[in-house]
Protein backbone atom coordinates (compact mmCIF):
# COMPACT_ATOMS: atom_id res chain seq x y z
CA UNK A 1 0.00 0.00 0.00
CA UNK A 2 1.19 3.45 -0.82
CA UNK A 3 1.73 6.13 1.83
CA UNK A 4 1.29 9.41 1.06
CA UNK A 5 2.29 12.06 3.27
CA UNK A 6 0.57 15.49 3.70
CA UNK A 7 1.82 18.60 4.81
CA UNK A 8 -0.21 21.30 7.20
CA UNK A 9 -3.51 22.15 5.77
CA UNK A 10 -5.00 24.68 8.66
CA UNK A 11 -8.20 24.98 6.53
CA UNK A 12 -7.29 25.14 2.83
CA UNK A 13 -10.06 23.33 1.73
CA UNK A 14 -9.55 23.65 -1.50
CA UNK A 15 -6.31 22.77 -1.89
CA UNK A 16 -7.06 19.89 0.07
CA UNK A 17 -9.47 18.66 -2.87
CA UNK A 18 -7.23 19.39 -5.25
CA UNK A 19 -4.19 17.79 -3.87
CA UNK A 20 -6.58 14.80 -3.53
CA UNK A 21 -7.45 14.33 -6.69
CA UNK A 22 -4.12 14.62 -8.17
CA UNK A 23 -2.79 11.77 -5.24
CA UNK A 24 -5.37 9.50 -5.99
CA UNK A 25 -4.64 9.65 -9.74
CA UNK A 26 -0.77 9.19 -9.04
CA UNK A 27 -1.86 5.96 -7.34
CA UNK A 28 -4.34 4.68 -9.30
CA UNK A 29 -2.71 1.33 -9.95
CA UNK A 30 -3.20 0.29 -6.07
CA UNK A 31 -4.19 1.30 -2.94
CA UNK A 32 -3.09 4.22 -0.73
CA UNK A 33 -2.79 5.74 2.91
CA UNK A 34 -2.89 8.98 3.70
CA UNK A 35 -0.89 10.29 6.86
CA UNK A 36 -1.51 13.54 7.68
CA UNK A 37 1.08 15.53 9.98
CA UNK A 38 -1.77 17.75 11.74
CA UNK A 39 -3.02 21.31 12.07
CA UNK A 40 -6.25 20.55 9.51
CA UNK A 41 -7.62 23.77 10.96
CA UNK A 42 -6.98 27.51 11.15
CA UNK A 43 -5.73 30.67 9.69
CA UNK A 44 -7.38 29.06 6.22
CA UNK A 45 -11.19 29.58 5.76
CA UNK A 46 -12.49 26.07 5.67
CA UNK A 47 -11.47 23.76 8.80
CA UNK A 48 -14.81 22.84 9.56
CA UNK A 49 -15.29 21.41 5.82
CA UNK A 50 -11.58 20.08 6.05
CA UNK A 51 -12.36 17.98 9.63
CA UNK A 52 -15.89 16.99 7.39
CA UNK A 53 -13.53 15.37 4.36
CA UNK A 54 -10.77 13.81 6.59
CA UNK A 55 -12.93 12.35 9.40
CA UNK A 56 -14.29 9.45 6.98
CA UNK A 57 -11.20 8.50 5.56
CA UNK A 58 -9.72 8.29 9.20
CA UNK A 59 -12.62 6.41 10.26
CA UNK A 60 -12.71 3.92 7.01
CA UNK A 61 -8.88 3.68 8.27
CA UNK A 62 -7.74 4.96 4.43
CA UNK A 63 -6.05 7.80 6.72
CA UNK A 64 -4.34 8.64 9.55
CA UNK A 65 -3.88 11.72 11.23
CA UNK A 66 -1.35 13.31 14.19
CA UNK A 67 -2.71 16.02 16.32
CA UNK A 68 -1.11 19.75 15.60
CA UNK A 69 -1.02 23.21 18.04
CA UNK A 70 -3.46 24.10 15.95
CA UNK A 71 -5.97 21.48 16.35
CA UNK A 72 -4.95 21.83 20.19
CA UNK A 73 -5.57 25.18 20.28
CA UNK A 74 -9.36 24.43 19.36
CA UNK A 75 -9.52 22.19 22.17
CA UNK A 76 -8.48 24.35 24.68
CA UNK A 77 -10.95 26.97 23.17
CA UNK A 78 -13.57 24.66 23.68
CA UNK A 79 -12.74 23.84 27.32
CA UNK A 80 -12.27 27.51 28.45
CA UNK A 81 -8.85 27.47 28.57
CA UNK A 82 -7.95 30.25 25.76
CA UNK A 83 -10.70 32.62 24.19
CA UNK A 84 -10.19 32.47 20.47
CA UNK A 85 -8.22 35.69 18.96
CA UNK A 86 -8.73 37.65 15.71
CA UNK A 87 -6.31 35.42 13.86
CA UNK A 88 -8.53 32.49 14.61
CA UNK A 89 -10.60 31.24 12.15
CA UNK A 90 -11.65 27.83 13.31
CA UNK A 91 -14.69 29.63 15.39
CA UNK A 92 -16.78 27.91 12.38
CA UNK A 93 -16.30 24.32 14.25
CA UNK A 94 -16.97 26.05 18.27
CA UNK A 95 -20.35 27.55 16.62
CA UNK A 96 -20.96 24.57 14.44
CA UNK A 97 -24.29 22.60 16.33
CA UNK A 98 -22.26 18.99 16.39
CA UNK A 99 -18.87 21.25 17.72
CA UNK A 100 -18.69 18.72 21.06
CA UNK A 101 -18.26 15.55 18.89
CA UNK A 102 -15.65 17.22 16.68
CA UNK A 103 -13.54 18.60 19.98
CA UNK A 104 -14.32 14.43 21.11
CA UNK A 105 -12.93 13.74 17.69
CA UNK A 106 -10.05 15.80 18.18
CA UNK A 107 -8.86 14.98 21.20
CA UNK A 108 -8.82 11.33 20.38
CA UNK A 109 -6.36 11.76 17.60
CA UNK A 110 -2.61 10.29 18.61
CA UNK A 111 0.18 12.78 18.80
CA UNK A 112 2.67 10.73 17.23
CA UNK A 113 2.16 7.65 14.53
CA UNK A 114 4.48 5.26 13.93
CA UNK A 115 4.99 2.37 11.28
CA UNK A 116 7.15 0.65 8.89
CA UNK A 117 8.09 2.15 5.44
CA UNK A 118 10.03 -0.03 3.02
CA UNK A 119 12.66 -1.09 5.29
CA UNK A 120 13.25 1.40 7.79
CA UNK A 121 10.57 2.39 10.80
CA UNK A 122 9.59 5.51 11.33
CA UNK A 123 7.63 7.97 13.31
CA UNK A 124 4.90 10.98 11.98
CA UNK A 125 4.43 13.83 14.60
CA UNK A 126 3.64 17.29 14.04
CA UNK A 127 6.25 19.31 15.43
CA UNK A 128 9.41 17.12 16.60
CA UNK A 129 10.72 14.68 18.76
CA UNK A 130 13.77 15.26 21.42
CA UNK A 131 16.55 14.78 20.02
CA UNK A 132 17.60 11.52 22.54
CA UNK A 133 14.02 9.72 22.09
CA UNK A 134 14.46 6.07 20.65
CA UNK A 135 11.30 5.06 18.99
CA UNK A 136 9.77 2.79 21.31
CA UNK A 137 10.49 5.96 24.19
CA UNK A 138 8.77 8.00 21.49
CA UNK A 139 5.63 5.46 21.10
CA UNK A 140 5.38 4.99 25.25
CA UNK A 141 5.60 9.08 25.97
CA UNK A 142 3.12 9.25 23.23
CA UNK A 143 0.38 6.75 24.85
CA UNK A 144 0.59 8.46 28.30
CA UNK A 145 0.12 11.85 26.54
CA UNK A 146 -2.76 10.44 24.72
CA UNK A 147 -4.56 8.34 27.69
CA UNK A 148 -4.60 12.06 29.44
CA UNK A 149 -6.26 13.90 26.39
CA UNK A 150 -9.08 10.96 25.84
CA UNK A 151 -10.32 10.96 29.87
CA UNK A 152 -13.80 11.02 29.73
CA UNK A 153 -14.33 13.65 32.46
CA UNK A 154 -13.44 16.82 30.45
CA UNK A 155 -12.61 17.96 33.98
CA UNK A 156 -9.63 15.87 33.60
CA UNK A 157 -8.39 16.90 30.13
CA UNK A 158 -8.78 20.96 31.13
CA UNK A 159 -6.68 20.16 34.43
CA UNK A 160 -4.14 18.26 32.48
CA UNK A 161 -3.95 21.17 29.64
CA UNK A 162 -4.03 23.79 31.94
CA UNK A 163 -1.15 22.01 33.97
CA UNK A 164 2.01 24.07 33.41
CA UNK A 165 4.99 22.09 31.12
CA UNK A 166 7.41 22.69 33.84
CA UNK A 167 5.63 20.47 37.03
CA UNK A 168 3.68 17.88 34.31
CA UNK A 169 6.16 15.39 32.17
CA UNK A 170 3.34 14.64 30.19
CA UNK A 171 2.25 18.36 29.44
CA UNK A 172 5.66 18.98 28.29
CA UNK A 173 5.86 15.88 25.86
CA UNK A 174 2.54 17.11 24.57
CA UNK A 175 4.18 20.75 24.06
CA UNK A 176 7.22 19.26 22.12
CA UNK A 177 5.85 17.30 19.70
CA UNK A 178 3.58 20.01 18.66
CA UNK A 179 5.11 23.31 19.12
CA UNK A 180 9.54 22.40 19.78
CA UNK A 181 11.80 23.90 16.75
CA UNK A 182 14.92 24.26 18.55
CA UNK A 183 17.09 22.57 20.88
CA UNK A 184 19.73 24.53 22.77
CA UNK A 185 23.26 22.08 23.47
CA UNK A 186 21.82 21.74 27.18
CA UNK A 187 18.55 20.22 25.64
CA UNK A 188 16.35 22.84 26.65
CA UNK A 189 13.42 23.52 24.00
CA UNK A 190 11.74 25.86 22.46
CA UNK A 191 8.84 26.73 20.02
CA UNK A 192 10.94 29.29 18.73
CA UNK A 193 12.84 29.67 15.39
CA UNK A 194 16.42 28.37 16.84
CA UNK A 195 19.30 31.04 16.40
CA UNK A 196 21.81 29.19 14.29
CA UNK A 197 21.38 25.88 12.43
CA UNK A 198 22.65 23.49 14.49
CA UNK A 199 19.57 24.36 17.23
CA UNK A 200 17.35 23.02 15.05
CA UNK A 201 16.03 20.03 16.49
CA UNK A 202 16.45 17.93 13.83
CA UNK A 203 19.86 18.61 13.49
CA UNK A 204 20.29 17.41 17.16
CA UNK A 205 18.13 14.58 16.23
CA UNK A 206 20.66 14.02 13.14
CA UNK A 207 23.54 13.62 15.17
CA UNK A 208 22.23 10.75 17.46
CA UNK A 209 21.94 8.49 14.06
CA UNK A 210 18.38 7.13 14.88
CA UNK A 211 17.78 4.08 12.84
CA UNK A 212 14.16 5.64 12.59
CA UNK A 213 13.05 8.29 10.11
CA UNK A 214 10.76 11.25 11.13
CA UNK A 215 7.73 12.97 9.12
CA UNK A 216 6.82 16.22 11.07
CA UNK A 217 4.85 19.67 9.46
CA UNK A 218 4.46 23.10 11.77
CA UNK A 219 7.65 24.76 10.42
CA UNK A 220 6.24 26.91 7.46
CA UNK A 221 8.81 29.50 7.84
CA UNK A 222 11.57 26.90 6.97
CA UNK A 223 9.65 25.12 3.95
CA UNK A 224 9.95 21.94 2.67
CA UNK A 225 12.77 19.96 4.62
CA UNK A 226 14.41 17.01 3.22
CA UNK A 227 17.44 15.10 5.02
CA UNK A 228 18.41 12.19 5.47
CA UNK A 229 16.30 10.60 7.92
CA UNK A 230 13.81 13.52 7.87
CA UNK A 231 11.02 14.81 5.62
CA UNK A 232 9.56 18.09 6.88
CA UNK A 233 6.72 18.72 4.69
CA UNK A 234 4.78 22.31 5.62
CA UNK A 235 4.98 24.32 2.91
CA UNK A 236 3.08 26.80 3.97
CA UNK A 237 -0.21 26.61 2.13
CA UNK A 238 -1.90 29.38 4.07
CA UNK A 239 0.70 31.48 4.42
CA UNK A 240 1.15 32.38 0.42
CA UNK A 241 2.19 35.94 -0.05
CA UNK A 242 4.21 36.35 3.01
CA UNK A 243 7.59 36.67 1.22
CA UNK A 244 7.04 33.15 -0.45
CA UNK A 245 4.46 31.27 -2.89
CA UNK A 246 2.41 28.91 -0.81
CA UNK A 247 2.06 25.09 -1.28
CA UNK A 248 0.07 22.21 0.29
CA UNK A 249 2.89 19.52 0.06
CA UNK A 250 2.19 15.61 -0.70
CA UNK A 251 5.46 13.52 -0.01
CA UNK A 252 4.66 9.61 -1.66
CA UNK A 253 7.82 7.50 -0.85
CA UNK A 254 9.55 4.61 -2.28
CA UNK A 255 7.96 1.89 -0.78
CA UNK A 256 10.37 -0.54 -2.27
CA UNK A 257 13.23 1.00 -1.14
CA UNK A 258 15.63 -0.20 1.73
CA UNK A 259 15.29 3.26 2.91
CA UNK A 260 12.66 5.73 1.87
CA UNK A 261 14.50 8.44 3.74
CA UNK A 262 17.85 8.45 1.90
CA UNK A 263 18.87 11.71 0.04
CA UNK A 264 18.48 11.79 -2.71
CA UNK A 265 15.14 10.91 -2.57
CA UNK A 266 13.52 8.02 -5.13
CA UNK A 267 9.72 8.90 -3.84
CA UNK A 268 7.31 11.70 -5.11
CA UNK A 269 6.88 14.86 -4.27
CA UNK A 270 3.26 16.23 -5.44
CA UNK A 271 2.59 19.90 -4.73
CA UNK A 272 -0.48 22.19 -5.21
CA UNK A 273 -0.40 26.14 -4.94
CA UNK A 274 -1.91 28.21 -2.79
CA UNK A 275 -5.27 29.32 -4.71
CA UNK A 276 -5.09 33.08 -2.55
CA UNK A 277 -3.28 34.64 0.01
CA UNK A 278 -5.32 33.35 3.41
CA UNK A 279 -3.13 34.20 5.72
CA UNK A 280 -2.21 38.04 4.47
CA UNK A 281 -5.78 38.60 3.75
CA UNK A 282 -7.17 37.44 7.46
CA UNK A 283 -4.32 40.26 8.44
CA UNK A 284 -5.55 43.34 6.50
CA UNK A 285 -9.03 42.27 7.36
CA UNK A 286 -8.26 42.73 11.13
CA UNK A 287 -6.21 45.82 10.31
CA UNK A 288 -2.93 44.35 11.51
CA UNK A 289 0.73 44.58 9.16
CA UNK A 290 1.66 41.19 7.02
CA UNK A 291 4.99 40.03 8.41
CA UNK A 292 7.37 38.39 6.13
CA UNK A 293 9.58 35.64 7.06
Amino acid sequence: MQAVFVGDVQGCGLELERLLRRVRAACAEGESRLYLVGDLVNRGPDSLEVLRAVRPLVDSDAARVVLGNHDLALVEAHLGLRAPGPRDTSRQVLEAPDADEWIHWLRGLPVAETGVLGGRAFAMVHAAVAPEWTLPELEERARAVEKRLRAEDPDRVRSFLAASPQDDEDRDVLARLLRCRGVTADGRWSAREPETPQDAWHARWAKRAHDYGVVYGHWAMQGLHLAPGLRGLDTGCVHHGRGHDGYLTAWLPDMSADDPFAIPDAGELVQVRAERAYYAELLEKIGEAVDSP
